[in-house]
């Protein structure tokens, strides 16, 4: 490929509205352009990312016994109801009646479809286990998008679907999935993409992981400790706290003026907030009755695990109705009004002397005691993890809190969709049975996002040799002067009839042009050829990394020592990430 006949355009600037490394790196090189928000196109240089990395998945996907197959992007919501999911999903899922007035959906995820496609089909114990898989493109309405691909609208995704017979197989292949992913990311340049346990969400099922690249732009908190490796996303990581003992106090009504958040009740008791129990005011989606969540007043509630806990989305109370009974800033778990649920969190464990509201404005009470003074009250984890935390595996104080990007997930989904769309099969004594799935995803764009954001410099991507959009590049330096555009022009075609994939700056720019868009392209390798390499019969051969620079000899026309040193070169970077 000649740069005077690439499609797209390279510039300095920092292009506005992009803060993240990679969103800067892909709009200035020339990667892709935003259509709408959430939305892009790819130019050729992300397509060739974005093909390769496919291809690497398809690999591992077929080593681990996958089919490939093809799902629709429209589905009819018909589908979607048989497996409940079309009334619980929100409004991230795009919804239209067709002129024939059908409903149908835009697939965010394809678990109905691959029910669908498989039910009429795998209907003996024979048939199983298998796996299918895709690479599609999906629309999620995502009411943030941000970090270029890291969170969009329309994207590629591979996702697979693997169907079993028995927990124990979907375990076995679990495992298989879990190692497949990491060869992936190792494939791609990015080995220290790490698994962590996570919620499975809107998914269902109860075994999930997510494969989280650990970076300061990231929009997902990771909880790790680094004494045993335990690793999980802070929507499923325990939080494990220790309280004082200390000696029960009675329990006194305090009046407090003007005292509504535990800031408040700090500075007037001249207490910390490990001596207060927080109430945090939530209502159920489907009828806004109340929730109240007691923690202890240093941590925040974990609306997902509360969620989990009750069976049912809730959102904050943002305007309590004066009727409820309800005191904000002052709400205490002595004297609620009926028809309240009362959730508590475990770090309220042995607490004694705690501050609380009293549940009448201005009043707080002093010297609460959970087990005198609320009996059999059940103690749920509801709390988000800390730093500092006890690790729930070791026993060791030493969770650290993180930064993460998801670039895939893998769940086991036992018989959620199965069950609710009838797909049986009959096993060896003839009986009906539901099979037992897992589903498998990882997202293309994001991930060739997150490769740049791990691996790039100031000047651009540093692309690795899996999925570099060219594997080395050809600079030819005042082209015009002496014999340099015949000596590049023979190389460049030498390159190419090797079998490597080149990109030729053929243009007549000065050399500072040059070079930053070879650094915006990102080639692992670079030749250079100007009038003083060929006034010394020599090619500048370098890395993109900087990690080596050296003059290869060439004679007349024949580049064939530089041809072979950059296959060299080539060889030794894929082999190393390809293991």
């Amino acid at each position: 490929m000649k740069v005077s006949q690439l499609l797209g355009m390279r510039f300095k600037e920092k292009p506005a509205g992009c803060e993240s490394a990679n969103h800067i790196l892909m709009i200035r090189g020339g990667y892709i352009k935003q259509v709408a928000s959430g939305i892009f196109s790819f130019y050729p240089p992300m397509r060739r990312v974005t093909r390769k990395i496919e291809a690497i998945i398809r690999e591992e996907m077929d080593r681990i016994d996958g089919q490939e197959v093809l799902f629709p992007v429209v589905m009819p919501a018909s589908l979607w109801q048989e497996s409940g999911r079309y009334d619980s999903i929100g409004s991230e899922m795009v919804r239209f009646t067709d002129r024939n007035g059908a409903k149908n959906v835009l697939g965010m995820t394809h678990e109905e479809a691959s029910v669908q496609l498989t039910r009429d089909t795998a209907t003996s114990y024979q048939n199983y286990p298998f796996m299918i898989y895709q690479i599609q493109t999906k629309f999620r309405d995502e009411p943030r998008c941000r970090g270029g691909l890291i969170r969009v609208r329309e994207f590629t995704m591979k996702d697979a679907y693997s169907f079993h017979t028995s927990q124990e197989d979907l375990e076995r292949y679990y495992q298989r999935c879990l190692e497949a992913y990491h060869r992936i990311f190792a494939r791609v340049g990015v080995p220290e993409v790490v698994a962590v346990q996570s919620d499975s969400g809107m998914m269902g099922g109860s075994v999930s992981h997510e494969f989280m690249l650990l970076t300061d732009i990231g929009e997902d908190t990771i909880v790790l400790c680094d004494s045993c490796g335990y690793r999980a996303n802070m929507e499923a990581a325990e939080c494990i706290v220790t309280n004082e003992s200390v000696p029960e106090q009675p329990l006194t009504k305090v009046a407090t003026p003007g005292v509504k958040t535990i800031e408040d009740l700090c500075q007037f008791a001249h207490i910390t907030a490990l001596q207060t129990a927080k109430a945090v005011v939530y209502q159920r989606n489907c009828d806004d009755s109340y929730v109240i969540a007691f923690v202890r007043g240093d941590l925040e509630v974990n609306e997902t695990k509360l969620r989990n806990h009750l069976g049912c989305e809730v959102h904050p109370a943002l305007d309590i109705d004066p009727e409820s009974g309800i005191c904000p800033g002052s709400i205490g778990p002595l004297g609620l009004p009926e028809g309240v649920t009362v959730v508590f969190d475990r770090s309220l464990k042995g607490c004694s002397m705690l501050y609380c509201g009293a549940n009448e404005d201005g009043y707080h009470y002093g010297g609460l005691s959970m087990e005198r003074d609320l009996p059999g009250a059940e103690l749920v984890d509801i709390a988000k993890a800390v730093s500092g935390g006890i690790c729930p595996v070791c026993g060791k104080p030493h969770l650290r809190i993180s930064r993460g990007v998801e670039v895939g997930n893998i769940f086991q989904l036992g018989t959620k969709y199965t069950k609710s769309m009838e797909m049986t099969y009959l096993d060896e004594k003839g009986e009906r049975q539901y099979p037992i799935m897992g589903c498998y995803g990882i997202g293309v764009g994001r991930l060739a996002a997150s490769v740049c954001e791990a691996h790039h410099d100031d000047y651009g991507p540093l692309w690795p040799m899996t999925i570099a959009p060219w594997q080395v590049g050809v600079c030819a330096l005042h082209r015009n002067k002496g014999d340099v555009q015949a000596k590049a022009d023979a190389l460049y075609a030498q390159l190419q009839a090797a079998g490597v994939e080149v990109l030729y700056d053929d243009r007549t720019v000065s050399a500072g042009s040059m070079f930053s868009d070879a650094d915006l392209l990102g080639a692992p390798l670079r030749l250079v050829v100007s009038p003083k390499t060929c006034s010394k019969g020599v090619v500048e051969f370098s890395a993109r990394d900087k990690s080596f620079r050296k003059d290869i000899s060439f004679t007349g026309d024949d580049f064939s020592a530089v041809v072979e040193a950059v296959k060299a070169e080539i060889a030794a970077r894929m082999a190393a990430l390809n293991g």
